[in-house]
This record gives structure tokens, sequence and C-alpha cells, in this order.
């Protein structure tokens, strides 16, 4: 398979005909081991790969402030957030023993079943709205296991296929890249975020074995890729309370640490061991890259995450074309490409 840091996503031939296409209700895919093999030929594999890297390209060097274009359809996104969000304010959690896992999550999650296609529909132009029953799906997945209480990479995975799926429907176009990123991305963190502390989910997995964090793992890549040829920043600054608290409201990685430390205590280098050998990079260049990497072999080689990924008529487990590959896409990534071998370490 070739390097995928040579592709950027092809949004305009990526778009289908919402009118004339037939929409499924997605569906697991991926049931044993054995089936890995078809996610990593699928189509969905080779989208949504090359989704991660077009927007990795699009916000390198891009502050959460900088000035990009925000189409309606973006700031309608950012709303139905917000209106998840004030449920959470709506449905207190319940006075319970355990440590994880507080049950008035299902209640949330419930309401997001009852109202999510309604909201969804209030997103979207009534041309698209053929589209949601199948786009709704990654929307549920986005936000965590209601009979868990639990949330990881595999739902944060979810929440991207969503956003995937909002450009192949053509509901956001190439120029709302940057902001699908920097607005609704950002957004969704601060959203789920509140969720895990509210309702004090539990890490997905063995306890974020999956990720570089208990819960999160693209926002280092998008958010590394913000802080390419930053003036100052340089990656072993990111351990910095100074910068940290200058710097995170700008840039979604130091946003990330910023978290970490809030609901973490001891040794920094101690309970966040994966990012403290990050910090020792000598560039952002080379931690975006080496985050690709580790993403491919900690996450989306791992079948305890693709088990629960749903595949439909947007994104397919059919085997792409023979030949295909994130090269053919035509245009180049701007940042040194990983070499093909997968790593777990930087």
């Amino acid at each position: 398979m070739s390097s995928p840091s040579t592709t950027k996503f092809p949004l305009k031939e990526f778009q289908l005909s919402p009118e004339d296409h037939e929409f499924v209700v997605p569906k697991k895919a991926v049931k044993v081991p054995d089936d890995m093999t078809l996610w990593h030929k699928s189509e969905a594999y080779f989208e949504y790969l090359g989704f991660i890297l077009a927007l990795n390209e699009a916000v390198q060097g891009k502050s959460l402030n900088a000035d990009f274009p925000q189409s309606p359809t973006i700031a309608k996104v950012v709303e139905m957030l917000n209106v998840f969000d004030e449920w959470i304010t709506q449905i207190p959690p319940a006075e319970q023993p355990q440590r994880f896992g507080n049950k008035s999550f299902r209640i949330w999650y419930a309401k997001l079943k009852e109202y999510g296609i309604e909201e969804l529909k209030k997103v979207l132009p009534e041309r698209f709205h053929r589209a949601v029953p199948e786009v709704v799906e990654y929307l549920f997945e986005g936000f965590g296991n209601a009979t868990r209480i639990d949330y990881g990479t595999g739902h944060e995975m979810a929440f991207i296929m969503f956003l995937c799926c909002m450009f192949k429907i053509g509901a956001l176009t190439a120029d709302d890249k940057i902001a699908a990123v920097l607005k609704i991305f950002n957004r969704y963190l601060e959203l789920v975020r509140r969720l895990q502390l509210v309702y004090r989910m539990e890490p997905a997995g063995s306890h974020g074995v999956w990720s570089l964090d208990d819960y999160q793992f693209v926002p280092f890549i998008w958010g590394s890729a913000q802080l390419v040829g930053h003036p100052r920043i340089e990656p072993h600054h990111f351990v910095d309370q100074d910068v940290i608290e200058m710097y995170s409201k700008q840039f979604m990685f130091l946003g990330c640490i910023e978290f970490i430390l809030k609901v973490k205590t001891g040794l920094f280098a101690e309970h966040s061991n994966q990012l403290w050998n990050v910090s020792a990079v000598s560039s952002w260049i080379k931690v975006n890259s080496g985050l690709i990497k580790m993403y491919k072999a900690e996450v989306l080689a791992k079948f305890p995450v693709i088990q629960h990924v749903l595949f439909g008529s947007l994104l397919s487990i059919k085997a792409a074309p023979i030949g295909t590959n994130l090269r053919a896409t035509r245009l180049s990534h701007p940042l040194p490409p990983p070499t093909p071998e997968a790593h777990t370490t930087l």
C-alpha cells in the first residue's frame, strides 16, 4: 500500500447526486479478525484515510481563531452540537456510587436517538434529506456507547465519518475543509469532553490503549498540523504550562494537553507517556507524519475498533477498484511522507 501522506481528498470528484443516489442504513461488516482484510481493501478505508489527510493539509499552520471560509451549513452543524450540549445541562448526572458510568448518560443518549434525525434535518437543505437515514447513524455513533457508557477512538472515528459523509453528499464543499476541523470538530471535542466529565464515561477499549490519551487521537494529528511552521512553539514546549495557558484556545493539540492536565494528577511523563515521548520529537512536521503512521497502526489496524465501524453506500465495505491507492488522487501532501511500514512509535 502506498504512503497515505501523498494524498488529498478529491472532494469535487467525491460528491454524488443526493437526488439520484440510493442511500442505505449502514451496518457493521467486520465481524471477525479475518475481516480486517476486507476493511483495508475497502472503499471506506481509502476514502476515510484520504479524508483525514486532506483535512490535515487544509489546517496546516492555521490557528483556531484564523480567518477562513465558513458556509451556513458549518454554522448549522455547530448549532446542532450546541443543542446536544444544552441537553447535558437539562439532564444532570444521577447520584450513584460508581466511579465510572453515570446512568444519566443513557437518558441523554436516548434523547439523541429520539431527536437526532429532526436536528440533522434542520442542518441540511431539503434536497439532502434523503441521505439522513444513512448519515445520522454515524452521528449517533459519535458520542459513545449507551450500554457500556464509554467513549473512545471508535466513536471519534464515527463522528469524522459523519463529516466525511456530509462532504460526500455535497452538504459541505471543498471550501469548508478548514472550518470542518477548526469549527465543527473543535466544537465536537468540547462537547464530548463535557460528556466524559459529567457522566464519568469509561475510556473505551483497555483504558485508552488505542489512543494517545484516554479518549481521543485525531485532534493530535490535526492539532500538530496546525502547529507546523509556528515561529515560537516547538514540540518540547507543549508540556510548558505557560505555553499551554497562552495558546490552548488557538491550537487543538494544546487544548488536548490542557484537558489532560485538568483530569489527571501526577507527573505528565507517567500518566501520558506516549505524549511525553512526542515532546522529544524535533519538529511538528515529524510529529504529524509520525502520528499518521501511529493512527494507522494503533486505530485503523485494530479489530476491537473496526468491528464497530458502520458501512453503507457512502462508506462502502466493497473493495476499492484494483490499482486504487491514496497517491492516485493526484494532489500532493506538503508534509514529508512516513515510511510505508506502520510503526507504533514516533
